[in-house]
């Protein structure tokens, strides 16, 4: 699916970077779980150094940042945003049954589902940083959209990580 000799992505500062491929060689719900077993020890030490909220305030804005750059990577890497390529994409984050998806409406301009069960949440519950997960992960979401077709809006109302029964994604092209 991807070449690994691919060329190197021109970023807004001139950096040339390679994509982000990481995400094709081990499951995200293997990578979230490496990612927080680093971060959550260095949150809570820069937290009690610099206060707790503005850690993690500086944490959110840095996660989103990172996912809206993912986004394009992953329409990059998908050789298109439309919602197909989208749908087809969340190969990536529910590899190793990481999520059990309920699709409820798909078309040229809708995409509708449920996640009935998430292990992300799941993981983070088990690491003792539930706290954590909801930016770690869930607010990525928006971003990650933005980023791969940003025609393209997504309503959710709940999730898993907060306490809900499912997690509702609802994106659709913005008219």
């Amino acid at each position: 699916m991807h070449d690994e000799t691919q060329e190197q992505i021109q970023t807004p500062t001139g950096k040339q970077e390679l994509p982000d491929i990481l995400n094709e060689k081990i499951g995200v719900l293997t990578r979230r779980e490496v990612e927080a077993r680093i971060l959550a020890p260095m949150l809570d030490a820069l937290g009690r150094q610099f206060g707790r909220d503005q850690v993690l305030a500086v944490m959110r804005r840095t996660v989103i940042e990172i996912a809206e750059k993912q986004g394009a990577e992953l329409a990059a890497l998908m050789g298109g945003n439309s919602f197909e390529k989208f749908r087809q994409s969340l190969q990536f984050w529910t590899m190793d049954n990481a999520l059990e998806i309920e699709v409820l409406e798909q078309s040229d301009d809708v995409l509708s589902f449920n996640v009935t069960r998430c292990r992300y949440a799941e993981l983070y519950e088990k690491l003792g940083i539930r706290e954590f997960g909801t930016t770690l992960s869930c607010a990525r979401d928006f971003s990650l959209i933005r980023g791969f077709n940003p025609d393209v809006s997504l309503e959710r109302s709940q999730t898993i990580m907060e306490g809900a029964a499912c997690c509702d994604f609802r994106y659709r092209m913005k008219p």
